[in-house]
C-alpha cells in the first residue's frame, strides 16, 4: 500500500471517530438534559425554569456535536478527497452548520455575540 494510501486510510478513520463524537456528544447532552428535567421536576422546580435549562443544555450539546461534525468534514473533504467540488460542499455544509452553530448560541446567551463584551462592562 502508498504512503498516501495509507494516510488517507488514517485520516479517513479519524473522520470517523470525530463523527462519532460529534453524534455521541449529542446524545449524551440530551440525555443528560432528559435527567435534569426528572431530577428537577422531583425537586419540585418552577415548569418555565426547567424547560429553560432543558433548552440551553441541550442547545450547548448540539453546539458542541457540531464542532465535532464539522472538524470531521473538514477532514474528510480536504485531506481524504480534495477537488474543488469536494471544496464547494464543504463550504456548503460548514456555511450550513456555522449558522446553526451561532443561532444556537444566540438562543443560550439570548443575546447577540458582539453584545457579550459591552454586557460584561455594565455588570461591573
Amino acid at each position: 500500500m502508498a504512503t498516501q494510501d495509507l494516510m488517507n486510510v488514517y485520516f479517513d478513520i479519524i473522520a470517523r471517530i470525530l463523527e462519532m463524537l460529534g453524534v455521541s456528544a449529542i446524545i449524551a447532552g440530551a440525555a443528560f438534559a432528559l435527567f435534569e428535567v426528572v431530577r428537577n421536576l422531583v425537586r419540585g422546580w418552577d415548569g418555565q425554569k426547567i424547560f429553560d435549562l432543558f433548552r440551553t443544555r441541550l442547545a450547548k450539546s448540539i453546539l458542541i456535536g457540531v464542532e465535532f461534525l464539522i472538524a470531521a468534514d473538514i477532514v474528510g473533504t480536504v485531506i481524504i478527497e480534495p477537488s474543488l467540488d469536494s471544496l464547494g460542499t464543504l463550504a456548503m455544509i460548514v456555511l450550513i452548520r456555522t449558522f446553526l452553530s451561532f443561532t444556537l448560541e444566540v438562543e443560550i446567551e439570548g443575546r447577540w455575540p458582539w453584545q457579550r463584551g459591552r454586557n460584561r462592562h455594565e455588570d461591573d
